[in-house]
């Protein structure tokens, strides 16, 4: 196979970030030994370069704080999923009467306690609210379509 210039500085970020496999690794150096004119311009221009960009060091911890946080979020999700769904439960609660083997009477219960069916609407809704607010947040972006 013919490897050009082009292929290998696609895979020079790689390389000097250390995060080539071997053979990768093995493939730049003989390319590099064998085109003088670009070691030196990977001496020069990538080099510099990319000293100035390396990324900060992360803390040691930061994995393991990360995944608590998201298991505490998720915690959260779950609690205000089965309190939204009571909520509404609540809300929504009918009566029915039975006379003869036949529906007498069929109204929901918010026509007798208004305050009440109020107070569960509204906290259904905040509950759902957070749910939805928390599930859109915990989504990862769609990849592009090509």
């Amino acid at each position: 196979m013919n490897v050009t210039r082009e292929v290998i500085l696609d895979l020079l970020p790689v390389y000097l970030a250390g995060e080539a496999s071997p053979d990768t690794r093995a493939l730049i150096e003989e390319f590099v030994e064998q085109d003088k004119e670009l070691a030196q311009r990977i001496r020069v221009q990538w080099a510099d370069n990319f000293a100035k960009i390396a990324p900060a060091a992360l803390p040691p911890d930061l994995e393991l704080r990360s995944l608590r946080r998201t298991r505490a979020i998720i915690g959260w999700q779950k609690w205000l999923f089965g309190f939204g769904i009571s909520f509404t439960a609540i809300a929504l609660t009918s009566q029915i009467s039975f006379e003869n083997g036949r529906i007498k009477d069929f109204h929901f219960l918010m026509r007798d306690f208004p305050a009440q069916f109020g107070t569960f609407a509204l906290l259904a809704i905040a509950c759902w609210s957070g749910y939805y607010a928390i599930r859109r947040s915990l989504r990862t972006p769609k990849p592009p379509k090509v």
